[in-house]
């Protein structure tokens, strides 16, 4: 009977076993596989950290703070106003330079006129000149043939040099003016121009007292007060736009041999747990590690040296789409998953033209520009003008 009795639990342990073999084989058999078809094409990283574009604000001209417009943590729109300066001296300049502008045009175009008008004398003294002529060789005819005294002919030739002589004080009188302009238009003569000049030098430095958002976004510090006396270069505040941010995972140098520009990334942020996946595509690896380019780079020559595994810089680039519905900022961790399945991609970043540019101070040009041609055309005479 004991025989028979430890026979069945004998049994079922083994079954038990063999149950538990098999789960591990079928275990460590899913293991394998997903590693062979998954895993070994999967470069994950946990030391990642969202980074972005930070637009320090700064003036251009020296000032007085006499208004802000937006202060920590305000939306701005590009081309919004966000901080003014006192502008009495500078506003005073720019009226001053539309003046010197006035009467540069004014005084060239006075000088187009006069050349125009010596071109006229001009005509009219060869036409005098080619008439002494004449009288002088009829008088001096009739003088030989005895019919006309000799004082005539004496007088028709002193007529004749008088006349040569004032159509050469006319021409000297036209080289002389056209030596001032050169015959251009008159917004082109060199003195409108020097205005012109120093007309833009004057209107640039009143609209920098207008400093304007260069690009949307939101104020992440701002350090300016009313009252303020700034000079350039001052940071006033501080611009993040939302939708320039990446992702810079710091991986180990053992994983980058099969990490590819262009290679799909998926990414959760600890700020919304991993309810939300982000989508990214690897955008450049850095030319170096962390510690070659820290203020106090290490120095392995030493004795004791231990080897420590380096991580190299890897910019995520993010969809713009998902951060505007899921907005990031500056500084949160991230894990990074990245799907090296495609490995025919470049390993250095080709070059590229710069694709961030702002037109907010393309406007200025503009405004000074036709500024300038309104009050050049203003100052022109009606004939001078057409």
């Amino acid at each position: 009977m004991t025989d028979s009795a430890v026979s069945p639990s004998t049994n079922k342990r083994k079954s038990l076993l063999l149950v538990l073999l098999l789960i591990f084989l079928l275990a460590g058999s899913g293991y394998i596989w997903r590693w062979l078809v998954v895993g070994q094409y999967r470069e994950t990283t946990d030391n990642a950290y969202v980074g972005g574009n930070v637009v320090q604000i700064t003036p251009r001209s020296a000032g007085t703070v006499v208004a802000i417009y937006a202060d920590e943590m305000d939306p701005v729109q590009q081309g919004q106003p966000l901080v003014t300066l006192e502008d009495s001296n500078a506003r005073a300049a720019l009226d001053q330079a539309k003046a010197e502008l006035a009467e540069a045009a004014r005084q060239a175009a006075r000088l187009v006129a006069q050349s125009k008008q010596q071109r006229a004398v001009i005509t009219q003294r060869e036409k005098e000149l080619a008439l002494a002529k004449d009288t002088e060789r009829r008088r001096a005819a009739l003088a030989s043939q005895k019919l006309a005294p000799e004082e005539e002919a004496q007088h028709a030739k002193i007529s004749t040099e008088i006349a040569v002589a004032d159509l050469e004080v006319a021409r000297r009188e036209l080289s002389t003016t056209e030596a001032l302009i050169h015959d251009p238009p008159v917004a082109q003569q060199p003195t409108v121009l020097r205005a012109a000049a120093q007309l833009r030098g004057a209107y640039l430095e009143w609209a920098r007292t207008r400093i304007p958002a260069p690009v949307s976004g939101f104020i992440a510090k701002s350090a300016v007060q009313l009252g303020q006396r700034v000079k350039p270069g001052d940071d006033l505040m501080a611009l993040v736009p939302i939708d320039q941010l990446w992702v810079n995972a710091n991986f180990k140098e053992d994983q980058l041999a099969n990490l590819r520009l262009g290679q799909t990334v998926t990414l959760t942020a600890d700020l919304y747990s991993s309810d939300i996946v982000f989508h990214g595509k690897v955008a450049g690896i850095a030319m170096g590690t962390g510690s070659a380019f820290a203020l106090l780079p290490a120095q392995n020559a030493s004795g004791n040296w231990i080897k420590i595994v380096q991580r190299v810089p890897v910019r995520i680039a993010l969809e713009g789409s998902e951060l505007r519905q899921h907005p990031l900022r500056l500084g949160l961790s991230m894990r990074v998953e990245v799907d090296t399945h495609d490995r025919n991609g470049a390993v250095l970043a080709s070059a590229q033209p710069a694709a961030r540019k702002t037109p907010v101070y393309d406007e200025v040009n503009s405004t000074i520009d036709t500024m300038i041609d309104t009050i050049v055309s203003a100052n022109l005479p009606k004939v001078a003008a057409q």
